[in-house]
């Protein structure tokens, strides 16, 4: 017989809640002997048989909780209603549903309980909820509820299950995952959300508009390459200049014929990341309504050796009419980037172009799992971009991007080299990138009529070791801050 459990965040200081009828926290927690009641976040203490109830988890705040806001509280709240979650979910099949007591803050709490309860496994028994075959409809073991009715909460679970959306689309392997599999998965999500056009392009459709650049990375690849097109056109102006975001999809990367170590190259199949993110994160801004543009391209493609694969030393004319050498075919992000941000920036007319690609180990040398690096033209952006991240504790670093750094990439036989070795390697790509990004620089004594920001998730994309409320695996970061960022945009 399956039962319910109650999720009760509480402040060692003043224990209370309002989880359900019959549980008294207060008494509980006096209940357990002084040397049982650590201070630290997260700690769980399970009751069972509690008056009327079946099992009830008491979960520390931790010392000094009284103390805290803002963002710091935002942050205490998900890892110990995360840890609570975890608790009862390894209770096993004799827990159906977590009721959790999300008075403290109800955002916070509903992300909190829907990243700890994603596990992601392709293993048949028990069936999985992400067998491709069809059988995702199966239930989850574990139910989320609250006890309350808040717009709060409804939001923070829309924000959850767009980075879950997004760890999934990374975690399926590339046989599963194709360019062709994506595009029909983003359909799927997306169908009878209102507001929203897709268009999926081929690869004639590319080579019309001289996207050599993205095509020349798919040569290797009998993987037919898609270029996918999301717009959301939920400002009271159908006219208004949109928000565009431009994700990076290689559904697997070998590396090319600059053919990548095997250790580990299986972690590849995230390296559409940037991609998962971007259409993750227009999903929620579509499901919340938020009353803003937004248009999202993702050229979609495999990066293998084959026999018409792209050569180190090839020299290509990208849709902007510049020169690219590739010097390393390993260093393909940038190139697919290069024709989709000239296209977004020119064909749409944004007032705000941002990129996210799992582009360079550079960048997960350098900040690691914690924060994803940030370059940008727009002290403005960066301040809102940083101000969201801090929210959602999906953090921002702001790295240089800096002219000081051509000469790595511009000396060679064309107008840019893709690769400009290893020092500084993430602030070579992103200004590779910079330099196709239409309108961003001062004309006529005019300012720039776009903001541009390039996010480099190389470090953020997987979990090495599990945070309170997310196991180890594809992060799906940052969708939430992305997603935080469009709501105050909107609103401004």
């Amino acid at each position: 017989m399956s039962s319910k459990a109650y999720v009760v965040p509480v402040d060692p200081k003043n224990p209370g809640g309002n989880a359900a009828p019959g549980v008294d926290p207060a008494s509980m927690w006096a209940s357990l002997p002084q040397a049982q009641k650590p201070a630290k976040v997260g700690t769980s203490h399970i009751f069972y048989g509690t008056p009327g109830q079946d099992v009830t988890a008491l979960i520390s705040l931790g010392d000094g909780f009284d103390s805290k806001a803002g963002d710091a509280r935002r942050e205490i709240v998900r890892k110990a209603v995360g840890s609570g979650v975890k608790s009862v979910k390894a209770l096993g099949d004799g827990v159906s549903e977590a009721v959790i007591d999300a008075s403290t803050d109800p955002h916070a709490a509903a992300v909190a309980a829907h990243l700890a309860l994603y596990d992601f496994t392709l293993k048949t028994s028990p069936p999985s909820r992400f067998d491709p075959r069809g059988t995702e409809g199966v239930p989850k073991k574990l139910a989320i509820s609250t006890g309350i009715s808040s717009a709060d909460w409804d939001s923070g679970v829309i924000y959850a299950n767009a980075q879950n959306l997004a760890r999934t689309l990374m975690e399926l392997p590339a046989n599963m995952m194709t360019p062709t599999a994506f595009c029909k998965r983003v359909q799927l999500e997306f169908s009878g959300v209102p507001n929203v056009e897709i268009i999926v392009r081929d690869e004639a459709w590319a080579a019309e508009k001289g996207m050599r650049t993205f095509l020349s990375v798919t040569q290797g690849t009998d993987q037919p390459a898609k270029f996918l097109e999301i717009h959301y056109k939920g400002a009271p102006s159908k006219d208004a200049q949109p928000l565009a975001f431009v994700g990076k999809g290689i559904t697997f990367d070998s590396g090319g014929i600059s053919l990548k170590q095997s250790a580990d190259m299986k972690l590849m199949r995230g390296d559409m990341g940037g991609a998962a993110t971007v259409v993750s994160t227009l999903l929620a801004i579509a499901q919340l309504k938020l009353p803003i543009n937004v248009v999202a391209v993702t050229p979609l493609c495999e990066n293998l050796p084959g026999p018409k694969a792209t050569k180190p030393g090839d020299i290509i004319y990208a849709m902007n009419g510049k020169s690219v050498e590739v010097d390393n075919t390993d260093a393909e992000g940038r190139l697919v980037l290069a024709d989709a941000l000239y296209y977004a920036s020119t064909e749409f007319k944004p007032h705000t172009v941002i990129d996210l690609a799992t582009l360079t180990s550079a960048m997960d040398i350098a900040l690691g799992e914690i924060y994803s690096g940030v370059f940008t033209t727009s002290d403005t952006l960066w301040s809102r971009l940083s101000a969201a991240g801090e929210s959602e504790y999906d953090r921002f670093w702001r790295m240089p991007l800096d002219e000081d750094y051509g000469p790595q990439i511009y000396s060679s036989n064309a107008d840019l080299c893709n690769t400009g070795g290893k020092p500084g390697g993430a602030c070579t790509a992103a200004l590779f990138l910079k330099a196709f990004v239409d309108g961003i620089e001062a004309k006529d004594g005019n300012e720039p009529s776009v903001h541009w920001a390039h996010i480099d998730i190389a470090g953020t994309m997987e979990f090495t070791r599990p945070i309170p409320y997310q196991e180890k695996g594809m992060t799906g970061r940052p969708v939430r801050a992305l997603v935080e960022f469009v709501k105050r945009l909107s609103t401004q």
